[in-house]
């Protein structure tokens, strides 16, 4: 580094490491150093999974981002090293060079007792306005039942060029009715019913409802790994989560042909930090990967967000219900994506011993 380059990087005011192109730690600023409460010296030359304990996927992370220089954010997960406890944090991977391959790590931590009190603040609030957003569906509901059957009974009687209007009346109000059923599951907070669930069964179901249905014009390669155990999950609502990633995987072509992978792995040393601060292991893995355009650039971190859609005329409730499913059942879900390739990642648990069957998954495999 210059001078200059070397007073920058001291005066980072966020934690950064610089990786090599063998994934080990070249270099550290004071700002890691303090909050990882560790030296240079010590974690210089050492590969970086060993020395920053980051409970994320990372396997390959560093090649798809040097592949594709292109920065991986990483947000809520936990950061530490074997001498310190773990804090909530937003990590970004990002490209220094392509010459060199090497990479840098820029740590965002968060206020834990802070953020406490506000994700309790913003819990409630949520509560309150998912609250409302299902009353008003209701209210709304009804008189749009009215509108399209008058609409439908007007059509009997009029001619040609008077149906094009009634048509366009039934077909507006279903799609309203449509958007406001998906406001209504925000509302749903029913405890998932798991039970022991082979995901491999769910993902056959999704993948043939999907063939006959939004996904006719795409090829879906299958990828598994057959030794996987059972999971614990409510069937129907991961189920749901599925169909919803193949569907948007299958719209991210914009209706040209495509392939989706359906790939499924394990990793044992995937955590997730539960409600109650304990921390759980999610080792099964389930991508849907697409060869679409990939996600419009600036929204991948919020993609998960109500409203926040890759597409134009999107609700952007689809995602975001995605991931209230998958955090109830004490899972995790990322996405990176670059153009041409885009993953959507589910980590689940396994199904402990003595976990009861679920019935319907276990009928749709004999």
């Amino acid at each position: 580094m210059t001078a200059m380059s070397d007073a920058i990087w001291a005066a980072l005011p966020s934690p950064a490491l610089l990786v090599d192109v063998s994934d080990r730690i070249l270099d550290m600023n004071q700002a890691a150093e303090a909050f990882l409460n560790t030296s240079l010296r010590h974690m210089k030359g050492a590969p970086v999974g060993d020395k920053l304990m980051i409970n994320a996927q990372l396997d390959g992370s560093f090649a798809r981002v040097r592949d594709a220089q292109s920065p991986l954010v990483l947000n809520d997960v936990d950061v530490g090293t074997g001498d310190r406890p773990p804090a909530i944090c937003t990590v970004q991977i990002a490209p220094v060079t392509d010459e060199t391959g090497v990479v840098l790590i820029l740590i965002t931590p968060r206020e834990l007792a802070g953020r406490i009190g506000r994700s309790a603040q913003a819990e409630t609030a949520a509560k309150s306005a998912i609250g409302m957003a299902e009353m008003l569906a209701h209210e709304i509901k009804n008189p749009l039942a009215g509108i399209t059957g008058a609409a439908q009974l007007l059509s009997m009687n009029l001619g040609p060029d008077d149906l094009e209007l009634t048509d366009l009346i039934v077909a507006e109000s279903r799609r309203i009715v449509k958007l406001l059923e998906q406001v209504e599951q925000f509302g749903n907070l029913r405890e998932p019913e798991r039970r022991e669930v082979n995901i491999h069964d769910l993902l056959d179901r999704a993948r043939k409802s999907a063939m006959v249905g939004f996904a006719a014009h795409m090829r879906i390669v299958e990828d598994y790994d057959p030794s996987l155990p059972p999971t614990y999950a409510d069937g129907d609502q991961v189920l749901q989560i599925l169909l919803n990633l193949l569907k948007n995987a299958a719209e991210a072509t914009g209706g040209a042909p495509g392939v989706i992978r359906l790939r499924t792995f394990y990793d044992a040393s995937l955590r997730v930090r539960r409600a109650d601060g304990s921390r759980a292991r999610v080792p099964l893995q389930v991508e849907v990967v697409d060869d679409g355009p990939g996600l419009p650039p600036g929204i991948a971190s919020d993609i998960f967000e109500p409203f926040v859609s890759g597409r134009e005329n999107g609700t952007g409730l689809g995602l975001a219900l995605v991931s209230k499913i998958i955090t109830d059942h004490h899972g995790w879900i990322t996405v990176d994506s670059v153009p041409g390739r885009t993953v959507f990642r589910l980590s689940l648990p396994v199904a402990p011993k003595g976990a009861a069957t679920d019935i319907n998954t276990a009928e749709e495999s004999t």
